[in-house]
């Protein structure tokens, strides 16, 4: 009987490890496809919230490698976009808190920062691309990170909301305070 239980517990064993392995498998294809579909898309993020491509990119590795240890953890995120932006947004904020701020002037002669973004997104609509990127490091955080995910990332408010953790409202407000911030920056700027 004892050789019985020590035959069960070891091929149940045998066969979670299967499991676990098949499971693992299953995340790695995930994973693998959530760094194609999303690896540019978080560069960009990363990048117009720190205005430097080498550090845009180590934080782009660095959110996926984050994910892939979460992954690897046996952890399961429901939404794997959502999850990679939250820790890619995280990695940026450390990075503000360590580092000191820079001028606009030094961030365009250290990082020679004249990106081009696509006119036809709603806002560039209404406002000149590339004078809104100029004016972009100047909107406090709170705005210029929502602002950078609605019209850069072109991200909807709700996945910015789960993104952040902040409730869809607080984030369109934030939206439309950081489109107007950017508007009077721009207006005052030409008078």
């Amino acid at each position: 009987e004892v050789q019985t239980l020590q035959r069960v517990y070891r091929l149940t064993f045998v066969r979670n490890m299967v499991l676990l392995r098949r499971m693992q498998q299953g995340m790695e294809q995930l994973f693998f496809k959530a760094y194609e579909a999303y690896a540019d898309a978080i560069f960009r993020h990363c990048y117009f919230r720190l205005n430097d491509r080498e550090l845009a990119k180590d934080l782009m590795q660095e959110a996926f490698t984050r994910t892939w240890e979460y992954v690897q953890n046996g952890n399961n995120p429901s939404n794997i976009r959502a999850f990679i932006y939250r820790v890619a947004s995280n990695l940026v904020i450390d990075h503000y808190r360590k580092k000191k701020s820079y001028s606009l002037e030094e961030l365009t002669e250290r990082t020679g920062f004249d990106p081009s973004i696509d006119t036809s997104d709603q806002l560039m609509n209404s406002i000149d691309a590339k004078r809104a990127l100029a004016f972009l490091p100047k909107l406090p955080e709170q705005y210029r990170s929502v602002v950078v995910m609605r019209y850069i990332d072109d991200l909807s408010p709700p996945e910015i909301a789960a993104i952040t953790g902040e409730s869809q409202n607080t984030v369109s407000v934030r939206i439309h305070r950081g489109v107007k911030k950017l508007r009077e920056a721009m207006e005052q700027e030409t008078i």
